[in-house]
């Protein structure tokens, strides 16, 4: 901008106190010519101001469907960096009264990463995070998931999707790996969860989390109230899906979220949402003889968020409640683990609720109640761990947690367990802890 300046206020100059010879058309074409330059400067920059504007724009209206207002927590500067980098630390030093080796539900066998956290000390997830706008109309993300496993490290691929920014009429769309937009939880990071585990429904319906390939397409009303509607078609490769089945196009799902402000202190979000998987010898239960489902799995989701902080300041104090229901349908058929093929039909549903409170800077406490219930199958699975248990499973947990800044946390929690084939009591101490750049949660 100064050279800009001083360039036509040389040229001004030399005009002004040269003869009417000297002050030709020459030192006025250089005039023109350096008016104009300066003039198509200033319209290339205002129009990438204006670019810019729009993308931030767009970015922030398709924050993972979010507006701006529902972002609780400040993004430090991704701009900064090209790529944003950052990485998430965590770790569990946990404790049981029963064996978590043998651990299992009646009526429900754990897939995917379901089950409980490793007994003692252990490393969780180092996650690596890498994010960037691709250009004007495209964003990308990357984490890759640090973690040991039988004593060696193994790196995942955890998400790894492409975002378009600057589609029209309030359309956001998604492709690659990512977390699925059904529930509540299913879209949150382990390190932004309230407690170190999943509730019992995410993890005997979901085998943890829903993450999978996949197009994703999300659409904003233009309206006061927060109302989005989505829909994915995914690969159908990972619980409760398995085998990729109709040519890579194995699952898809439906969502519908509604959300807004009640007064400066208040605000909700609610949610509904559809999962259609496709299984072939999905894997369950004992990983040596495992049980094998092959059908169709149906899970339906509702779920309610209320916040409550002092004139929206949820730094020194704030109130979260949160329940979810999940009902889920399975048609199809089991063998394995010593059973021949057989038909099974059941209905079965999950649900929780819980209650985080922080009564003054940095400390939190909250509780949890989670629990099961499920029909009972056909006759042939009396003997087997597929039979309705005899009392629905129940789970309590109860934690508190210290965190200095938003990017440091240390959690206490406790949890009687009478889920399993045994009542079980367990209690452990987590640290979450993060470095680089840190995006923004959602609501």
């Amino acid at each position: 901008m100064r050279i800009d300046f001083l360039k036509i206020v040389s040229l001004a100059l030399i005009v002004s106190i040269s003869t009417p010879a000297i002050a030709d058309d020459l030192e006025m074409d250089l005039l023109r010519a350096a008016l104009e330059e300066l003039r198509s400067d200033y319209d290339a920059r205002i129009a990438d101001l204006e670019r810019r504007l729009a993308v931030a724009e767009q970015n922030a209206q398709q924050n993972n469907g979010m507006p701006p207002s529902a972002i609780v927590s400040v993004d430090r500067g991704e701009n900064a960096f090209n790529p944003a980098i950052g990485l998430i630390f965590s770790g569990n030093a946990w404790s049981y009264s029963q064996d978590p080796d043998n651990y299992a539900i009646q009526g429900f066998p754990l897939g995917g990463e379901a089950g409980p956290i490793s007994e003692g000390l252990t490393l969780g997830e180092t996650e690596l995070i890498m994010s960037a706008n691709v250009d004007d109309k495209f964003s990308a993300l990357l984490t890759a998931a640090l973690a040991i496993e039988d004593g060696e490290a193994v790196v995942e691929v955890e998400e790894a999707w492409v975002e378009a920014t600057a589609l029209p009429a309030g359309f956001g769309a998604r492709f690659g790996r990512f977390f699925s937009a059904i529930g509540y939880l299913n879209g949150k990071h382990a390190h932004a969860w309230d407690f170190a585990d999943q509730p019992l429904p995410y993890q005997a319906f979901l085998g943890g989390q829903l993450i999978d390939d996949g197009v994703q397409l999300r659409w904003l009303a233009p309206t006061e109230l927060f109302m989005e509607f989505g829909a994915e078609a995914l690969r159908g490769g990972q619980y409760p899906a398995s085998g990729g089945a109709h040519d890579g196009l194995g699952s898809y799902s439906l969502f519908a979220n509604f959300g807004g402000d009640v007064g400066a202190s208040n605000s909700w979000l609610a949610g509904v949402s559809f999962l259609d998987a496709t299984a072939f010898e999905r894997p369950s239960g004992d990983e040596d003889d495992p049980f094998l489902f092959s059908g169709d799995s149906r899970l339906t989701t509702a779920q309610f968020v209320w916040k409550w902080a002092p004139n929206g300041n949820s730094k020194d104090q704030n109130l979260i409640l949160q329940a979810e229901y999940m009902h889920r349908e399975e048609q199809g058929s089991y063998s394995g683990a010593g059973l021949a093929p057989t038909p099974y039909d059941v209905e079965q549903q999950g649900w929780y609720a819980q209650a985080v409170y922080q009564p003054v800077s940095r400390w939190r406490i909250g509780g949890r109640i989670d629990g099961l219930s499920a029909d009972n199958p056909d006759a042939a699975f009396d003997t087997t761990l597929l039979a309705a248990p005899l009392d629905d499973p129940r789970r309590y947990s109860l934690m508190a947690d210290w965190a200095n800044s938003e990017f440091s946390r240390l959690r206490l929690q406790i949890t009687r367990d009478e889920a399993g084939l045994v009542d079980d009591t367990q209690w452990g101490l987590q640290y979450i802890h993060s470095i680089g750049a840190h995006g923004a949660h959602t609501f």
